[in-house]
């Protein structure tokens, strides 16, 4: 006798169909729609990134003042410029302000954030270890969010705050699985036998 295993999927009412677990299933316009808002988040972590690592002239490699652009220049990491000092020296306020001065520009501070923007890029971009990413996720849009407290236009939420809940439920949801490489990298053997790189 043969049995075939297939996914149970159901209508709800709406146009989104779903799978026995309530979450969007494969293919669907609401799937669509997390792996694009995934992608969307992840390439600003990528961006971030390479924006520091380079000084490609948007958030590093521009005069505030004059709004010149120095590319490659000065305030590059690979050039000695630290991702971590301006902003943990000259923005953050609020009750964690000397803790983020004290950290401010250290080497380790330097490549934990990098790495961090690095891993967490590749991790929401391409759909691989999605458990990790969204830990990290979560920790890294925490973390600047209490460098500025309360935030400068709500007493409570910013866009760190609604980053940190956004990949959060992408991670619940599963959203590797949906434009992305989860389903692929969910069943290779390594991962199969260390679930955490799931």
């Amino acid at each position: 006798m043969t049995t075939r295993h297939h996914q149970s999927q159901v209508s709800t009412g709406d146009t989104t169909t779903r799978d026995a677990a309530g979450t969007p299933a494969s293919g669907s316009t609401a799937g669509y729609a997390l792996g694009v808002l995934r992608i969307v988040i992840g390439w600003t972590f990528l961006w971030a990134f390479f924006d520091k690592l380079f000084a490609l002239g948007f958030a590093t490699g521009r005069d505030p003042e004059t709004g010149a652009v120095d590319r490659f220049g000065d305030a590059a990491w690979i050039n000695g410029g630290s991702p971590t000092e301006g902003f943990l020296m000259f923005g953050a306020d609020g009750p964690f302000e000397g803790f983020y001065h004290a950290i401010a520009g250290d080497a380790w501070t330097n490549w934990a954030f990098m790495l961090g923007l690095l891993a967490i890029g590749i991790s929401l971009t391409f759909g691989v270890f999605e458990l990790l990413g969204t830990l990290g996720g979560v920790v890294m849009y925490v973390m600047m969010w209490t460098v500025v407290l309360p935030p400068e236009n709500n007493p409570i939420t910013d866009d760190h705050l609604i980053g940190a809940l956004a990949v959060l439920v992408l991670g619940l949801l599963g959203a590797s699985r949906y434009l992305g490489l989860g389903g692929w990298w969910k069943r290779q053997a390594l991962v199969e036998k260390f679930p955490v790189l799931r």
